[in-house]
């Protein structure tokens, strides 16, 4: 898609759904869901979060993350059942509803980052014990680890920060039980092994990723929110990987640290008044999460410009 197209879509980004709709009402960072008789609907907004705060709006990006999980969804159902049950919109899934189990499986398969909270900065800051893992003296940033690690996130109330800490931590705590968080473990790894096989067929690394799970009405563990998009995870191209690792250079990135990057170098990590941030970057943004797409799907990226909103309740009300 060039760039034209995107410049022109900017006046059309979804930023919130101004719609009418039956069920339960919830507005996250990026999502806006509705709950209904054992289903929800859940609609991808344009709107892009970092640091834990909502930043702007990126055009195209709900379809790409919509598109690029539900990508991932079809190709990981063999490891574990997945919510979706269908597709009415390109910004738009139904799923079933699910009993959310409060904590984020993340899983790191490099050692990298630049934000205060990163597996990284804390090993700069001489932390070798990371989430229950036991890190080795000696490693640099973007280095590969010598196995993936599961490093769990607490699931934090609306305005505070997420927290990174063990499973047996997690466990301790009372927000998962002791079995499930073993299985959860087992079959993060499962899926980050998946999501690396495939990623590395098209010449891309992921690096590193987070996913969520709920319980069903059966109690089964299944796999909702998203999965291996840009914005829960962290992607490089593979053919320039060693050559910048060696030179100690930035990695060629494929996900939204593009703009993480950007605030960080005006001084931005997290607290304190948002820098403005401009169109140019809202498109540079945008033609990163497209890339991403094409990039880790194989496949050409294909949208319908113009306002967002209107299509989506066309199809919503059709549906």
């Amino acid at each position: 898609m060039d760039l034209s197209t995107i410049q022109a879509q900017l006046a059309h980004t979804l930023d919130r759904v101004e719609l009418d709709l039956p069920g339960e009402r919830q507005i996250g960072k990026v999502r806006e869901a509705w709950s209904r008789e054992g289903r929800r609907l859940i609609v991808t907004t344009d709107r892009v979060s970092a640091f834990d705060r909502v930043l702007a709006t990126i055009p195209f990006k709900g379809q790409v993350l919509n598109q690029l999980a539900l990508f991932w969804f079809e190709h990981t159902r063999d490891l574990v059942p997945n919510h979706v049950l269908s597709v009415p919109d390109p910004n738009a899934i139904v799923v079933m509803d699910l009993e959310p189990l409060k904590v984020e499986m993340v899983v790191r398969g490099y050692i990298t980052g630049n934000t205060s909270t990163s597996a990284w900065t804390h090993y700069q800051k001489g932390v070798r014990e990371f989430c229950g893992n036991r890190l080795p003296d000696g490693l640099r940033k973007d280095q590969q680890l010598a196995a993936p690690i599961v490093t769990p996130s607490t699931k934090a109330a609306e305005g505070a920060h997420d927290e990174s800490v063990s499973p047996e931590e997690i466990v301790r705590r009372g927000d998962v039980p002791a079995q499930i968080m073993a299985d959860l473990v087992e079959i993060s790894l499962a899926l980050y092994r998946r999501g690396v096989e495939l990623a590395a067929r098209q010449g891309v690394i992921l690096v590193d990723t987070k996913y969520e799970f709920g319980l069903d009405a059966q109690g089964r563990i299944t796999l909702m929110d998203e999965i291996h998009t840009p914005d829960s995870s962290r992607y490089w191209y593979a053919d320039s990987y060693q050559e910048l690792f060696e030179r100690g250079a930035e990695q060629r990135r494929i996900d939204k640290d593009h703009l993480r990057t950007w605030l960080a170098d005006r001084g931005f990590l997290g607290d304190g008044e948002l820098p403005p941030i401009t169109d140019e970057v809202r498109v540079s943004t945008a033609h990163k999460y497209i890339e991403a797409f094409e990039a880790i799907t194989g496949h050409v990226f294909e949208a319908e410009p113009g306002p967002v909103a209107e299509r989506l309740k066309r199809n919503l009300t059709d549906y």
